[in-house]
């Protein structure tokens, strides 16, 4: 029996967005060979929904300045984007999320009874994230625009600073305390998400700006692809402390199925086997409890290990996690329970 799951984190607009090919809604309605996420594949694999990110660009001559950065101890960060670019591309990516709702797709959904509504009406239910605020404005105008477009999750950084606050490199056997912290908009942001029921993504984010929001918010503290940095000492990946203050909130952290981000080692190689992803898990459930794990692929934004492949791997993972002793309690819980929980307790 397919056992289904909620995905914390996918960047298929982008990829669509991206695609030089014309029809972009039927990549996804109809599927395709390339990319890793598209409607077919996600009905065959089990997912009921997850956040579907929205990454203002340059994604790539950004990508290529963190990946080659200088081997210092703080690395180097791309350089920071102005709004009005952030929010053009924003605005088209939000756009391309409701013309896939008006074609049948999926439901965006703004509070957890939209997304249980969804799931029981077999409908793929998606949750509208940014990834990285360029396009919000420091008096946080856009905010309210995007707010009430169904935004509903925010990741205050990628890795690169804002005018909210600094993220961290792709920088391995570095530490994410890193650079300064929420800046005096990025604590007035962070309040304001509080207000209105928005999700805020602690991923990318440096350890001064994560220690801010732990004091600043009342939510569940949620990262929703990230990794253990005591597996693998990615500056992407959450230390020890870290990982206590999410428990302590009762917070959720989704597993980051980027192989970079997995390893020991650190290398960017399809020859990663699922054991390396279900040490993670271990790691998580030893260090957060049966109720603080979940899953938060990075579908079209990274490399995935050569076994998974695809969205059509995940029934893979799950079963790797029976094999190893998990209960069926505790995998539905990893697979979508626990991001049910949380987005309950966090969009209402």
């Amino acid at each position: 029996m397919t056992i289904p799951f909620f995905d914390g984190h996918n960047d298929t607009l982008l990829r669509l967005v991206d695609s030089s090919r014309p029809d972009k809604i039927a990549m996804f309605v109809d599927g395709t060979i390339d990319g890793q996420l598209d409607l077919p594949r996600a009905n065959q694999a089990g997912m009921t929904g997850g956040f579907f990110a929205i990454f203002p660009p340059p994604l790539k001559a950004d990508a290529a300045s963190v990946v080659s950065s200088p081997t210092s101890s703080a690395g180097q960060l791309p350089p920071n984007l102005f709004v009005r670019d952030a929010l053009a591309s924003t605005i088209e990516m939000v756009s391309l999320l409701y013309k896939l709702e008006r074609a049948g797709a999926l439901a965006v959904c703004r509070t957890a009874g939209d997304v249980q509504n969804a799931i029981k009406n077999r409908k793929l239910a998606a949750i509208f994230h940014i990834e990285g605020a360029e396009a919000i404005d420091v008096k946080l105008d856009s905010f309210e625009v995007l707010y009430a477009a169904g935004l509903r999750s925010i990741g205050i950084t990628w890795s690169r600073a804002n005018v909210f606050g600094t993220g961290v490199p792709f920088l391995h056997n570095v530490d994410p305390d890193i650079g300064p912290g929420l800046t005096d908009a990025g604590k007035d942001l962070i309040k304001l998400c509080d207000k209105r029921g928005v999700m805020i993504d602690l991923s990318h984010l440096n350890a001064a700006g994560f220690r801010d929001v732990a004091r600043l918010s009342t939510k569940p503290l949620v990262a929703t692809h990230s990794n253990v940095h005591a597996i693998s000492p990615s500056a992407r990946n959450l230390t020890a402390w870290q990982l206590a203050a999410i428990k302590e909130s009762a917070g959720v952290v989704g597993l980051n199925y980027a192989t970079g981000f997995l390893r020991p080692d650190g290398k960017w190689d399809t020859n990663t086997p699922l054991e390396i992803m279900v040490r993670h898990i271990d790691a998580l459930v030893d260090a957060l409890g049966e109720d603080g794990v979940a899953l938060g692929s990075d579908f079209d934004g990274a490399q995935m290990p050569k076994e998974l492949k695809d969205v059509t791997g995940v029934p893979k993972l799950l079963k790797a996690l029976l094999d190893k002793g998990y209960g069926q309690t505790l995998v539905r819980k990893i697979a979508q329970d626990n991001w049910l929980s949380v987005i309950e307790r966090t969009m209402g």
